[in-house]
């Protein structure tokens, strides 16, 4: 069994088009999407009704539950943005969305950790970056969890690592945001230094997971133009450079 995994879309519809496009020339079995996939100033509305013609399977992430449970003057820019641009039909498809779910015996699929939709699995933030997690805290983040693959999404790194028990976790990387600062736990960036989309392929021969992680090259300089327009010029530097700050 060969599985794409892609997460943190957030509306770049045109760098998700790309990493379909390479899935489907190496061929899978099936497409999982970890969450987080409308939010920003691209294109959420068209970024939805894409992915409601897919049969994939769809969590929701942290921005989902934002975009739907946040209150006019109280939203992010970017939740504000997206929650402007859907309808009625694209709030309700979000709204049937799980944060965490199982995939058969053996796969857990959960957008940042078991137990929260805000919690980075494989990163920790420390003096305002983010570095890997240690065994011990992706042990404590982990909890009971005894899935023998393990996806999540979040944290917009791409990484694959094995827990204390030999589980696979990985982290496909974003789609279409590869740096953004953050307020939460506590300030800090995070930056992948290059604005390629980044996925995933997971694949299984007998009992064993293996992880391929990806990078596919897009039109990020007219992402970067579309985020300008909208006097998102955070959006348009990372979009543009893979960095999140000049310097």
């Amino acid at each position: 069994m060969r599985l794409a995994v892609v997460s943190d879309i957030h509306g770049n519809l045109a760098a998700l088009e790309a990493v379909v496009r390479d899935f489907a020339r190496r061929g899978v079995d099936g497409v999982i999407n970890l969450g987080d996939s409308l939010s920003g100033p691209l294109r959420p509305l068209e970024t939805a009704r894409f992915l409601m013609g897919q049969d994939w399977v769809h969590l929701a992430g942290n921005h989902e539950r934002q975009v739907l449970t946040g209150e006019p003057g109280r939203w992010n820019p970017s939740d504000e943005f997206t929650h402007a641009q859907l309808t009625d039909v694209e709030l309700a498809w979000m709204a049937s969305l799980t944060a965490c779910r199982r995939l058969g015996d053996d796969v857990l699929l959960c957008h940042g950790t078991p137990r929260s939709d805000m919690e980075y699995f494989l990163e920790t933030v420390e003096g305002g970056r983010v570095r890997a997690a240690t065994s011990g805290e992706i042990e404590q983040r982990l909890e009971q969890a005894d899935a023998a693959l393990i996806l999540c999404g979040h944290t917009h790194v791409p990484r694959s690592v094995h827990s204390r028990t030999g589980q696979l976790i990985v982290n496909p990387g974003s789609v279409g945001l590869p740096a953004y600062e953050a307020s939460r736990p506590e300030p800090h960036v995070v930056e992948n230094g290059t604005p390629d989309a980044r996925y995933a392929l997971v694949e299984r021969r007998g009992s064993a997971w293996s992880a391929s992680l990806l990078a596919v090259p897009y039109d990020h300089s007219a992402a970067s133009q579309l985020a300008r327009s909208r006097q998102r010029d955070d959006w348009a530097y990372a979009l543009a450079t893979g960095y999140a700050r000049a310097g």
